[in-house]
Formats: C-alpha cells, structure tokens, sequence
C-alpha cells in the first residue's frame, strides 16, 4: 500500500504544529576562553624568557653571558617542565653543551623548582648588548655601476665558476671596505 507524499503546503502546517527542540549545543571549549586570561597573567606575573634576558648575566654569571644569550622558552602542550633554547656564538656552543645542567639548575633557581628540564642550543650571532659592546653587523650598501663595471672588467679574462665568483665577492668586501 503506497503512501501519497504531502505537498509542500500540507509539509509546511505539519511541521508549524509540531514543536521542535533546538539541537543541544556542546559547552565552549574552557581552554578557548581561558588562554587569553592566562596569558596576560603569565606576561603579568610569570616569568618567561623576558625576564631571563633581563638578568641572563646575574643568573648565568658573566663568562656564560659573554657567549649566550636566551631566545624562548618552550613550554610543551602536555604541561611539565620547558625546554629553554639559547643561541650561542661560533665555537663556543662546545663548551657551553658541557656546562649544560649546570645553567639548567641556575635557571630553575631563577624561575622555580623543575622549570626547565632541556637545554637547546643554537648557533649563531648575538645581538650587541651593553656588556659585550659588539655592534650588529649590518649588511654592507653594495657598489655603485662605475666599481662594479671595473671589477668585472677586471676579472674578465678569469673562466666562469666558482673560483670566478670566489674572486668577484673578495674584490667587492675590499672595495667596500675602501670606500666605507
């Protein structure tokens, strides 16, 4: 026995007669809201790697400071203790890997009991701080057409290669030099 479908009209006074309950909608997640409280609390009273970079040379002493200096620290999303990253300059990072747990344990007096449990070093350049004096090296203006005409010009007869580009990039580091 075939049922006839209701029309469109009929659909429309059936479904006004019948009370429907809205969809139950899970709860907020409470991290979604929570993180941005947390975070003005944790840059109000916490103290992260801003607080390390102001007082690195008092925490770490001076010999360290010289070398180091904080980049972040990496709090892991299942909570526990952070990894601290630090960028060391050149060969040094030797040397500091070896003296590894011992800024472990001076940063842990400084931000609390079992805060960082890891080291990561990095190398690379420091920036110029008041206590090393050392500028940041910026990038050299390049040469004007007239030197660089006349340094091609130079190295002309030189074959193609890496030994030609070699001598291209001396010759501009000197020339820079002369007129800087």
């Amino acid at each position: 026995m075939a049922r006839d479908l209701p029309t469109a009209a009929e659909a429309a006074a059936i479904l006004a007669r019948k009370r429907t309950r809205p969809q139950r909608r899970p709860p907020p997640v409470a991290g979604r809201s929570l993180n941005r409280l947390l975070k003005e609390l944790d840059a109000k009273y916490g103290l992260g790697s801003g607080a390390l970079q102001a007082r690195w040379r008092e925490i770490v002493g001076a010999e360290i400071a010289r070398r180091t200096e904080p980049v972040k620290l990496t709090k892991p999303r299942t909570g526990g203790p952070a990894a601290l990253e630090i960028r060391v300059a050149g060969a040094s990072a030797a040397l500091i890997q070896h003296q590894a747990p011992e800024i472990v344990a001076r940063v842990n007096l400084f931000l609390g009991e079992a805060a960082v449990n890891k080291l990561r070093i990095v190398q690379g350049p420091l920036r110029a701080t008041a206590e090393t004096g050392k500028p940041v090296r910026r990038r050299s203006a390049p040469l004007d057409a007239a030197e660089e005409a006349e340094l091609a010009a130079s190295l002309a007869a030189a074959p193609d290669g890496p030994l030609k580009a070699a001598l291209l990039s001396l010759g501009r580091g000197v020339l820079r030099r002369r007129t800087g």
